[in-house]
């Protein structure tokens, strides 16, 4: 089993685009819009994918730990430190860094609020 994908909706799909494209290296597998009209779009790889849909009105999204929702999703990548480059230079930083067994981890807001943690693991999971 693994992952297909994680949807979220955001202020601004070319933004969301940009972002996560630059920052993971990944292309841009679909975009239109959705049956209501919604600009939408996703960016990925053949195997998995992060689905974006455009809110019909702005915002940012709520990342609440004592409420119940989403409160982040995880990708692992091969080099956490590289990574960490490049999400400053994107203008986003880790606002959680974190050491410890099986990996070391980093935590930060994309451009709507939503946060996202990165994984690199000494030894890749099975």
């Amino acid at each position: 089993m693994f992952l297909e994908h994680v949807n979220l909706t955001v202020a601004n799909v070319d933004r969301s685009v940009a972002f996560y494209r630059d920052l993971f290296d990944m292309k841009l597998r679909w975009a239109g819009t959705t049956n209501d009209g919604n600009r939408a779009a996703h960016v990925g790889d053949d195997r998995c994918y992060i689905a974006l849909f455009e809110a019909k009105s702005g915002g940012r999204a709520d990342s609440d730990y004592d409420r119940v929702g989403l409160n982040h999703f995880g990708l692992v990548v091969d080099d956490l430190d590289e990574s960490k480059k490049r999400l400053e230079a994107l203008g986003a930083s880790p606002h959680s860094e974190a050491d410890y067994e099986p990996g070391r981890r980093l935590y930060f807001l994309d451009p709507d609020g939503v946060e996202v943690e990165l994984v690199q693991y000494e030894k890749q999971p099975a």
